[in-house]
């Protein structure tokens, strides 16, 4: 139950998250892209440091067999997962008559997305609830920049303020759904928390190296850099807080 207890409060935790695309409203546009900044390198440290100091070790704990290969599949499904959501393109203007379908389309893939957070929430607290604390974390810090994106997209799209706020917030929920797939799945298949914590640190390793650090490099101006080398060491610094917190109790 408490396994329940601890995934619930997370994925809802997750999930009010989307809802930080008003904060987005009240900031000024010039500030806005150095907070980003920030957020992103912030995440992408929390996103390795969780992979590579919590969920790689505890999966090779669990004695099971070709791990590395577990993790591997994780950086392949991510990189698939990616190409599937951003594979279709339109070049026509948004407008009333004509629907733009990046608005569906990111709908879509942020339902996918939020649907494994929930499976890797749920399995990581099966394993043990300092694990499971660790990756909400890691789930949450690399949530923040992307919902903001995410608004910023169905706003180019064409909804309103209201409908993009609630469609993301709707759309989080699927994570509730992962939740309940992923126990179930755990209950059933032997070793499937451990797989899924190499499969997930795989998918993190890919998110920070594919998607977050090429985008801090676009910036190369020394200030810049230095903001982002700060976001990366607290991101990991955080991740190995934790382990030395849970492991002194």
């Amino acid at each position: 139950m408490i396994t329940i207890f601890y995934t619930f409060i997370s994925i809802l935790i997750i999930s009010l998250i989307s809802l930080i695309g008003v904060v987005t409203l009240f900031t000024k546009t010039k500030q806005l892209p150095k907070i980003l900044l920030f957020l992103i390198s912030f995440s992408a440290g929390a996103l390795l440091g969780d992979a590579f100091i919590h969920l790689i070790p505890e999966s090779l704990e669990s004695g099971i067999e070709f791990i590395s290969v577990f993790i591997i599949l994780g950086i392949l499904c991510f990189f698939i997962l990616e190409k599937i959501i951003h594979w279709r393109h339109c070049h026509l203007p948004t407008c009333k008559e004509h629907p733009h379908p990046l608005a569906t389309m990111n709908l879509v893939g942020d339902a996918f997305h939020n649907f494994l957070d929930g499976i890797i929430i749920v399995t990581s607290y099966i394993v043990s609830v300092p694990l499971g604390i660790a990756t909400t974390i890691a789930v949450a810090l690399h949530e923040i920049p992307q919902e903001i994106g995410d608004f910023g997209v169905l706003l180019y799209a064409g909804y309103t303020k209201k409908k993009a706020i609630f469609m993301n917030f709707l759309i989080s929920l699927t994570a509730l759904l992962g939740g309940v797939v992923g126990f179930l799945l755990s209950k059933n298949i032997e070793s499937f928390s451990s797989i899924m914590l190499a499969f997930t640190a795989g998918g993190f390793i890919y998110i920070a190296t594919s998607d977050l650090i090429p985008e801090l490099k676009k910036d190369v101006g020394i200030k810049k850099t230095i903001v982002q080398l700060i976001g990366l060491i607290l991101g990991v610094g955080i991740m190995v807080g934790l382990m030395f917190l849970f492991h002194s109790h």
